[in-house]
């Protein structure tokens, strides 16, 4: 696609850029202010083909960081660090290129699994090769140790030199009972990240995800997109040498031959989630070798602030990433370019909204506001965590992160989806403005795809900072129920990490301004309070809040 608005324009500020006076009242000052054809003049930019896709480490990178760079400023925000608008971010890319084939034997007769119809695997170690040679393979059901849960799917097994196959998500979903872990809400333990780390620290050489569209919330197709050919990493002392030499996923239906040939039939997952299952042998072997092409470069995470005017020492933190996933497989039309228009062009369009929205209204804020553009989210959230591990600003005096991310492209909705709701005070902020907007809150549709864990505010809360994520819901407020509900499931199916996911005139970014400015309200708040929101009672994240603020 060939966007309306090219790059080179914008950087010059020929973009579409809305704004107008507000009035006193935090609740709607922002109307005038935040508005769909601003939000969309600049997605158009972040969007078009020129970017790349906007994949780090390219020129799309360098176009995309300039271009926030100079929106920040033009929106009256002061460099972020140190005088600079960019935070380093050093990383690895590791073009990875496993054998054509996956070769399992110690059976009746070898089975063949080829690359990309039936795995993707790919490695962090910082090697130029990595082998897998008759690795004896071990079914470790869901991979899990939480002692929490009184569950250790590695108990009393040894898996140095052999390679787990696991599952995806956790015991609880779809079990029936909400005892098992969170029932159908996925916990940390069902993240195919967690996988991959509790693997290396048992000391696996390899580790398997059995891929299953319901229990991942996506099909293979999103598999076989993200963890094919170039892949970033941030940098690590040891290499990543502590990490299993290859980590990947295979289809359900290989999956299935394999285990069948094993002797093992029937539903995987409830064989697994038994509170007798022992992990199992499966008396097979696996071989594969992939060759690795390294490159080391910096990445850069975007800041801007404002500074409070009684309480500077005190933050108020919005983030978005910026990145997509560039260049790669055509799609049936021959387009190769990944653009991420929604996702996340659109949230980082909404931050500088919020930001100009701060600049211009009559009373400032008290407290520091932060407005974070990070990197390499598509990587596996790696900018959002390398800044919480070095923060500019220090993160036991950060009082909230409000994340965008995929912002609804459908229209203005009577309900606000809250992503993990249940998790901390912020949610009492969304309900009181929803109230006065006459919306309703909603927690995730489905809870079971672990939302909560999948982008960057994430890496705030694990670190104790109260983090909100926020999206329009499914009611259409012009179309109702059914329109909303039909836009989610076009997208997710057809254009979620896909070339589809493109810019376009005929957008509808109502909906986005809508989270934007309630995301406002909710800054402005903040900003002006003295006191800071915690986790509820319940949350995982409440004793490192604790624990932070004590110091």
């Amino acid at each position: 696609m060939k966007n309306k608005y090219h790059y080179l324009l914008a950087i010059s500020g020929i973009a579409l850029l809305a704004g107008c006076s507000q009035n006193d009242k935090g609740s709607k000052e922002s109307e005038k202010t935040i508005t769909p054809d601003e939000i969309k003049s600049r997605i158009a930019v972040l969007a078009n083909d020129s970017l790349l896709g906007r994949k780090p480490f390219t020129a799309g990178e360098t176009k995309a960081v300039a271009y926030i760079s100079s929106e920040f400023k033009k929106a009256g925000l002061e460099p972020g660090n140190n005088g600079s608008y960019l935070q380093d971010v050093p990383m690895v890319e590791i073009t990875s290129q496993p054998s054509e084939t996956m070769e399992i034997s110690g059976g009746k007769s070898p089975i063949t699994l080829h690359k990309l119809t039936d795995f993707v695997t790919f490695s962090r170690q910082e090697v130029d090769a990595v082998q897998l040679k008759n690795s004896p393979l071990v079914f470790a059901g869901y991979g899990v140790v939480a002692p929490e849960y009184h569950w250790n799917d590695y108990a009393g097994l040894d898996v140095k030199g052999k390679t787990v196959v696991v599952l995806v998500n956790d015991p609880g979903f779809k079990s029936g009972d909400p005892t098992i872990f969170k029932g159908d809400t996925m916990t940390y333990y069902g993240r195919w990240t967690y996988k991959f780390e509790e693997a290396a620290r048992q000391g696996a050489a390899g580790v398997i995800i059995v891929h299953q569209t319901e229990p991942a919330s996506y099909g293979w197709e999103v598999v076989s997109n993200s963890n094919s050919g170039a892949k970033l990493y941030l940098t690590q002392k040891d290499k990543h040498m502590s990490r299993c030499k290859v980590e990947g996923w295979i289809t359900e239906d290989a999956a299935k031959k394999l285990f069948a040939d094993a002797g093992i039939t029937g539903d995987l997952r409830a064989i697994a989630r038994s509170k007798s299952f022992k992990a199992v042998p499966l008396n097979r072997s696996v071989s594969l070798t992939i060759n690795n092409k390294l490159k080391y470069s910096t990445s850069h995470n975007v800041i801007g602030t404002i500074k409070g005017s009684t309480s500077p020492g005190e933050y108020i933190l919005y983030t978005a990433h910026w990145d997509h996933l560039g260049i790669g497989k055509p799609d049936a039309k021959g387009d190769s370019i990944y653009n991420g228009a929604v996702d996340n062009a659109s949230g980082v369009a909404a931050i500088i909204s919020v930001a100009k929205a701060f600049q211009q209204a009559k009373e400032k804020p008290k407290r520091s506001i932060v407005f974070l553009a990070v990197t390499a989210e598509e990587q596996g959230l790696l900018g959002s965590e390398y800044y919480a591990t070095h923060p500019v600003y220090p993160l036991n005096k950060t009082i909230a992160d409000l994340n965008m991310d995929a912002l609804g492209s459908y229209g203005e909705t009577k309900d606000i989806a809250i992503t993990g709701k249940g998790q901390n005070d912020l949610e009492d902020y969304v309900a009181d403005i929803a109230k006065q907007d006459g919306l309703t809150t909603v927690g995730d549709r489905h809870p079971g795809a672990g939302s909560y864990y999948r982008s960057d505010h994430f890496n705030f809360a694990k670190l104790g900072v109260p983090a909100l994520d926020i999206n329009n819901g499914s009611i259409s407020k012009t179309q109702g129920a059914s329109y909303g509900e039909d836009k989610q499931k076009e997208y997710n199916s057809q254009r979620y990490h896909q070339p589809a996911d493109n810019y376009s005139t005929d957008m509808d970014a109502t909906g986005m301004a809508q989270i934007a400015d309630i995301l406002y309200r909710i800054g402005t708040k903040l900003s002006n309070e003295t006191t800071f929101p915690g986790w509820k009672p319940h949350s995982e994240f409440k004793a490192v809040r604790d624990k932070a603020l004590a110091h």
